[in-house]
């Protein structure tokens, strides 16, 4: 039947376009068509005849009827809301009172009035009718009879001794409101049921919590659990069904507590060793609910694998960013309302919001930090390597493997600028942090702040020399890791007081060895883009000269050494011409001219003419012919140099 839907959709689409007379006046059209449909209206010639009541079997035949009933209650409603908004306009300094107040008082109760009827009439199993939808009739209705006692008693109408007591009744009504629409935000998980609650339902309560003299302290869902009607045994068991630590009590226990147990609520917060009261209990269920989200976000990442994308890990910081948001808008709600009644700054109650907004804040941004380290890398950026290219799924048509390609260079500078801007996204953060109220005062704090901005904004000045690199700029890779050395210096000397774990989650916090770790590898990578720097140097050099012609321009051939060689080759400098006469440096030659009359081993003897007669033009001739057919040995030497 979705009756807390139907009512939520109903206000939303008239209250987005108009005040409560519009509200009113489209109810009114809706009505008549509803009736016209279901043959409940009066022909205008005809005499008017009372039509019969609404029955849960009708209910059961049409869900028309079920809509009837909610039109009719929420019109009486939208009468009551313009007149005390019409009111408040006019005279916004005066209180309602008199035939104005009870004009009010009595549209609530007629509202109140129909959403009973349906209560009666869902409860009959000929309505067919489940169990939330029960449920959802008797929360509003209790939230109309609520609104009824609680314009009884906020002004003009008053009981004669006017004790704080005669706010129980709207305790009470908007107490079994307020549970059982959170026992079904806890079992549907639907943020309807979270709207109804923080549009009128909590605000109400906290409001008649105060007349009645209950203290600040006390959280709202604490009490509503203490006036609930629990006397009604067949509503305690529909609500228990659902949820069944709707109406368990919450017991106050230490910060300290990492359980997922929601009835572990902390009274105390440490901050840089200060301990400050949590002085309202919504800022103390808030605080439950951030330490259990961070000990399931531990939980979690302890659990991931090497092979977990990063983006899954950055994901499971919703949860806990959530949890901290609210806790930073509770202390924000609680500091208001302090102020509104005129509690002065050096106040106990106003000292501890302070110390606890600001632990909330910082907290916050801790997270949001921690989640943009996640998503630049484990090593916070520190080394910058290509991602494996992905093989296409398909084999190529000669049945062989695709060969592996590097990445290119628009995906790397895609990648880096999305670093970049996470390192942005991070120093703007703690920059924030700076203009919080109190954060300046301690010198400590800041001084720890000023370090882990200088190794953000280190770590920024890294990448972006990675992409200079990339683009073939080594000058300007230089410059910037230049710039980040002293930065990474100055967060290594920065005072800090973190050491994470293996399976702690990563937050602001940086530690000693992860400032050295950057020191190093920036110290290594400003001398390796030094080097390049000078070798670009010199062949810039070496080609200016080339081409001016100048002393230094010598021929390509006597250049063959020079790495890295020119840009561009003169065609018109390779060798010196004309040729100069000029000692060449080559290695020298050895004649052995012993080797033809000493023997050594291994040798033939041969016989060694002394007489010049015997050497005679053509025996010189037939003897060395006769020798090489005798015996052929390898060639020696230097080409055609024997020995």
């Amino acid at each position: 039947m979705d009756i807390t839907s139907f009512v939520a959709t109903q206000r939303d689409s008239a209250l987005l376009l108009g005040d409560y007379s519009t509200y009113r006046s489209q109810l009114s059209r809706r009505l008549l068509s509803v009736r016209k449909s279901l043959g409940q209206t009066t022909p205008k010639t005809a005499k008017y005849a009372p039509k019969a009541p609404i029955t849960s079997k009708d209910i059961g035949r049409n869900h028309a009827f079920l809509h009837l009933q909610l039109l009719t209650a929420e019109r009486a409603w939208a009468h009551a809301m313009h007149m005390k908004a019409s009111h408040s306009e006019d005279n916004a300094n005066k209180s309602i009172t008199g035939s104005t107040r009870r004009h009010i008082v009595s549209r609530l109760n007629k509202a109140a009035k129909y959403a009973k009827e349906l209560v009666e009439l869902l409860s009959d199993k000929s309505a067919c009718a489940s169990d939330t939808d029960l449920l959802e009739a008797k929360a509003y209705a209790y939230s109309l009879t609520g609104a009824e006692e609680f314009e009884k008693q906020s002004e003009g109408i008053k009981n004669a001794n006017g004790s704080p007591q005669r706010w129980i009744k709207c305790l009470t009504f908007y107490s079994a409101a307020r549970v059982i629409y959170n026992s079904l935000l806890t079992a549907t998980k639907k943020d309807l049921f979270k709207e109804m609650l923080a549009s009128t339902i909590d605000p109400s309560i906290r409001y008649a919590a105060y007349q009645h003299r209950l203290p600040r302290t006390v959280a709202v869902s604490a009490v509503a659990k203490r006036f609930f009607p629990k006397k009604d045994s067949e509503l305690v068991e529909a609500i228990e069904k659902l949820d069944p630590d709707a109406l368990v009590l919450e017991e106050p226990s230490h910060q300290g507590a990492t359980s997922s147990d929601r009835s572990n609520v902390p009274n105390t917060i440490i901050w840089r060793n200060r301990t400050a009261n949590i002085v309202d209990a919504a800022i103390g269920q808030a605080l439950a609910s951030v330490n259990a989200a961070s000990f399931q976000l531990s939980a979690y990442l302890s659990s991931c694998t090497p092979s977990t994308q990063t983006k899954e890990k950055a994901a499971a910081y919703d949860d806990v960013l959530i949890a901290s948001q609210d806790a930073v808008d509770a202390t924000r709600r609680a500091i208001d309302e302090l102020e509104k009644e005129g509690v002065d700054e050096g106040d106990a109650r106003m000292q501890d919001l302070r110390v606890t907004g600001l632990a909330f804040n910082y907290g916050l941004i801790g997270w949001r930090v921690g989640r943009n380290r996640v998503l630049i890398g484990s090593d916070d950026g520190v080394a910058f390597s290509s991602l494996p290219q992905q093989k296409p799924r398909r084999q190529r048509k000669d049945g062989k493997e695709w060969a592996e390609r590097e990445e290119p260079a628009g995906k790397k500078l895609a990648r880096l600028r999305e670093r970049v801007a996470l390192y942005n996204a991070t120093l703007q953060s703690i920059d924030s942090i700076k203009e919080l109220r109190g954060a300046v005062r301690d010198t400590g704090f800041v001084a720890e702040l000023d370090g882990q901005r200088a190794y953000f904004q280190a770590l920024k000045c890294l990448n972006i020399s990675h992409s200079h690199a990339i683009l073939s700029a080594p000058e300007r890779a230089l410059a910037l890791c230049n710039r980040a050395l002293p930065l990474s210096a100055q967060a290594l000397s920065s005072p800090s007081t973190s050491s994470l774990g293996p399976s702690d989650p990563l937050k602001l916090a940086v530690t000693k060895e992860q400032a050295k770790s950057l020191n190093m590898h920036l110290q290594n990578l400003t001398s390796h883009y030094r080097g390049l720097v000078a070798l670009s140097q010199l062949s810039a050099n070496s080609a200016i000269a080339s081409k001016a012609h100048l002393a230094s321009g010598v021929p390509i051939v006597e250049r063959l050494e020079e790495y890295p060689p020119s840009g561009k080759v003169d065609l018109y400098n390779l060798v010196t011409w004309p040729p100069k006469l000029k000692p060449v440096p080559v290695k020298p030659l050895f004649f052995d001219v012993a080797w033809n009359y000493i023997e050594y081993p291994g040798r033939a003897k041969r016989a060694v003419e002394s007489n010049a007669k015997d050497l005679d033009d053509g025996g010189l001739e037939k003897q060395l012919e006769k020798g090489t057919e005798e015996q052929k040995p390898a060639k020696k030497g230097w080409s055609f140099f024997g020995r």
